[in-house]
């Protein structure tokens, strides 16, 4: 508990604001690729189930497209918001991993769907850490204010 408070409150002394505009950036990129897969979600599903890429059922398969949809979508609406951006940020995370690890490495080719992932799993596990900042919902509901420089009002 101390240790996630430690990081916790270096998160909220240690963040420019240029973070929070990176914040919001990944949040639209999480917010179009969730639309691109609720465009695209009959062909994944039949991608998936043709190719026998998981030996799962495919009500099971059509779940896990539709979670994924979701989590995208939802998440990163309130990621670009800086509302709970910790906790969608943990969720957002296994998806993007198993973008980077499952999908994107089996490409025969250079694929630069991979370079993003990456990126995208790199500020997801930023954003985990250092949480979403002074430009967000997070910040204005709970009326702390950081002035530049003035850390005296953190908790």
């Amino acid at each position: 508990m101390r240790i996630t408070r430690g990081i916790e409150n270096w998160g909220n002394t240690h963040h420019p604001k240029i973070l929070d505009v990176i914040r919001m950036l990944l949040g639209i990129l999480l917010v179009t690729k969730g639309y691109i897969f609720l465009n695209n979600a009959a062909y994944l599903r039949y991608l998936v189930i043709d190719t026998r890429a998981v030996n799962l059922p495919p009500r099971i398969i059509t779940a896990l497209i539709y979670y994924t949809i979701y989590i995208q979508l939802l998440g990163g609406v309130l990621i670009f918001l800086g509302l709970f951006t910790r906790l969608w940020c943990l969720l957002e995370a296994p998806i993007v991993f198993g973008a980077v690890f499952f999908v994107n490495i089996t490409s025969p080719f250079v694929n630069s769907e991979l370079w993003l992932s990456i990126l995208v799993l790199s500020l997801l596990l930023l954003f985990i850490i250092i949480g979403s900042g002074p430009l967000s919902l997070d910040r204005l509901l709970s009326g702390i204010r950081v002035d530049e420089g003035d850390t005296s009002s953190l908790p």
